[in-house]
């Protein structure tokens, strides 16, 4: 009952800000895209827009006779983990498929199109060989005992692979959803390369099927930083994906056979956690008919588990989700965002899906209509962007008070196109970390990790539980601002 009551007081408040200003959604977008251009790795474009950032490790991948280069960096350091960066961009795929029209409408369509781009198109890198596939670059831990700018990184570029002595089906599985996300994102605009990045998700989905393991056994080296609980998830999400792809029996055998073991009633939609993302798009193809003669009555388990996970985050199911004074949700105080962005986009897909079939929500505690569930995400996204207790934006760069010493280290460092004088492993930490100063560049567009469960934020670069944004806060936020924007 506390958590309702905090939810009701934090809605009522938000009634209050709303009314005193009116969020810019449109802008929100374009900045949440600049983000990911600030995440590079590699040699960047002709077209690139931060223009704060520079070509880095373009050696990656060079002592083992393969080019490494390019993918993106997956928060506030300059290891490249292929697990957190296939979510990121399964969840930029999913954004332009399901919000395609009102991101071409707000013409940032391109943009998402080029962010998803720069992820598949180092994954296609990283499957060297059907079984064979790359799943981080650099040390985690000497890295994290550095603060350099990524152009000037001292620390050792190893690469860690799964293969079939040494299984990853998590892994394998993750990337495979997010080539098949791509791959219809992409089929419009680019066939051939669609059809390039499905062969790739189908080889790396054989893989995963035929040599399952956790891949964080196979590369301890990530364990510490995105160690993964399981696989189950990862394999179903990848055949809900590939089922959408292709239409193929032999998918949609697997989701039936897992209907009976398909996550039940999750708490969140993470990188670690995907059964909630198949379990929509399983809900959401029901709702549109598109099994096509093939439906199973074991196919509602899933919808009833995605539809028991958005009652509880909406305050109106048997075990809901817990909300801060001021409405947020709130699942922890280690980069809570991260949360409540992929949540949001769960929602709006789904009250989406509910409009167009005309149906509603069935919880608990009554019916909810999709505009009702639609202006849930509302109050969710505006406190983000600045509608809360302590009026700041968790989105850097957006607004006029918005966090100003974000961990990165590339955005607290004078960018080398000012400077071009390398900044050392402990220098960095001397002259910049330990700097009380805002961020010589600001890192656009970046979801922090949010505020306490009291609505408090401490903006300090030390604060890496509150203060670090990750590719994964961002992403699924897409499209849901082009969805709010339209």
């Amino acid at each position: 009952m506390a958590s309702t009551n905090n939810f009701m007081l934090g809605f009522c408040l938000m009634i209050l800000f709303v009314n005193a200003a009116s969020i810019d959604y449109g802008e929100a977008l374009t900045k949440s895209l600049l983000y990911f251009e600030a995440q590079r790795s590699g040699k960047l474009p002709h077209n690139q827009r931060v223009q704060w950032r520079g070509d880095s490790a373009l050696q990656d991948g060079k002592d083992d006779g393969i080019d490494l280069t390019g993918g993106y960096y997956d928060a506030g350091d300059n290891v490249k983990f292929g697990f957190p960066m296939a979510f990121t961009t399964t969840l930029l795929a999913w954004s332009a498929i399901e919000f395609e029209s009102q991101l071409n409408s707000k013409t940032e369509l391109k943009n998402t199109l080029n962010a998803i781009k720069w992820g598949t198109d180092y994954f296609i890198k990283a499957h060297k060989e059907s079984h064979i596939l790359y799943g981080e670059i650099g040390e985690g831990t000497s890295d994290h005992k550095c603060w350099e700018r990524p152009e000037d990184m001292t620390t050792p570029r190893s690469v860690y692979k799964i293969d079939e002595q040494h299984p990853g089906a998590d892994l394998a599985g993750e990337t495979a959803a997010a080539l098949t996300a791509a791959a219809v994102a992409f089929k419009k605009s680019d066939s051939s390369y669609s059809n390039h990045l499905l062969t790739h998700a189908k080889e790396l989905f054989d893989f995963a099927i035929k040599f399952p393991g956790v891949y964080s056994n196979s590369i301890p080296e990530a364990r510490i930083f995105y160690g993964s609980s399981g696989y189950e998830d990862e394999l179903l999400w990848a055949a809900a994906w590939l089922y959408k792809a292709t239409k193929e029996q032999t998918y949609l055998d697997y989701i039936n056979e897992k209907s009976t073991s398909c996550g039940g009633t999750r708490l969140n939609l993470s990188w670690d956690d995907k059964y909630i993302g198949a379990q929509v798009l399983i809900a959401k193809d029901l709702l549109e008919n598109k099994f096509a003669g093939n439906e199973s009555t074991s196919l509602n388990e899933y919808k009833k588990y995605a539809e028991e996970f958005i009652c509880n985050c909406i305050q109106k199911g048997n075990n809901n989700i817990k909300t801060t004074n001021g409405g947020l949700l709130w699942w922890g105080y280690w980069n809570n965002l991260q949360f409540v962005t992929t949540t949001t986009f769960v929602i709006t897909a789904y009250a989406d899906t509910l409009s167009a079939t005309k149906n509603s929500l069935q919880c608990s505690s009554g019916n909810v209509e999709p505009s009702e569930l639609i202006s849930f995400v509302k109050f969710q996204v505006d406190y983000i962007l600045g509608e809360n207790p302590q009026k700041m934006s968790y989105m850097v760069g957006f607004g006029t008070h918005y966090p100003q010493k974000v961990h990165h280290r590339g955005a607290s460092i004078v960018s080398i196109k000012k400077d071009k004088k390398t900044v050392g492993c402990q220098e960095g930490f001397d002259q910049w970390f330990k700097r009380n100063a805002p961020n010589p560049n600001d890192l656009v567009g970046a979801i922090v990790g949010g505020p306490d469960n009291s609505d408090q934020y401490n903006d300090s670069r030390d604060n890496f539980k509150q203060g670090e944004a990750a590719t994964a806060n961002s992403a699924a936020l897409v499209g849901v601002l082009a969805r709010l924007a339209s």
